[in-house]
């Protein structure tokens, strides 16, 4: 049984709910990835997630300034679906389907210790898996 720390994406870049827009928008691009983990600056734990989608639609498209508007402002904060670094993929698997979420932060105790992607699943796991994965989070 594969464990979701063998295949996840540790390589990530974390973002802190009093910074910016300005400045997540920039940790998007130069980490070339569309979504980063929130954390409290005060307490370093997991609050939430935010997607350059989210950016779009929240700040840009409503003409906000982006260096006016922080992460805490625009993020999903509070529940965001994770997984346990010790998990099994085929249980991140089932939580990116009952989730419907391309990508999942993945926690050991309340630290980020990395990011599970729809991409990390593809590379590893069986088509079949993987089709399954695509068909319950694009429907």
């Amino acid at each position: 049984m594969t464990k979701v720390r063998e295949i996840m994406s540790t390589s990530m870049t974390v973002v802190d709910d009093d910074a910016s827009i300005e400045q997540a928008a920039v940790l998007l691009a130069d980490s070339d990835v569309g979504a980063l983990p929130v954390r409290g600056a005060k307490d370093a734990r997991l609050k939430g997630i935010i997607t350059d989608r989210d950016i779009v639609v929240k700040v840009v498209a409503r003409g906000k300034v982006p260096s006016d508007v922080t992460v805490a402002e625009v993020a999903t904060l509070g529940l965001v679906a994770t997984v346990d670094a010790d998990e099994s993929v085929e249980e991140a698997i089932e939580t990116m389907k009952r989730f419907r979420v391309r990508r999942l932060p993945v926690v050991e105790g309340h630290a980020v210790a990395g990011m599970l992607t729809q991409a990390d699943v593809a590379r590893s796991q069986p088509e079949d898996q993987v089709a399954a994965l695509l068909e319950a989070i694009s429907s």
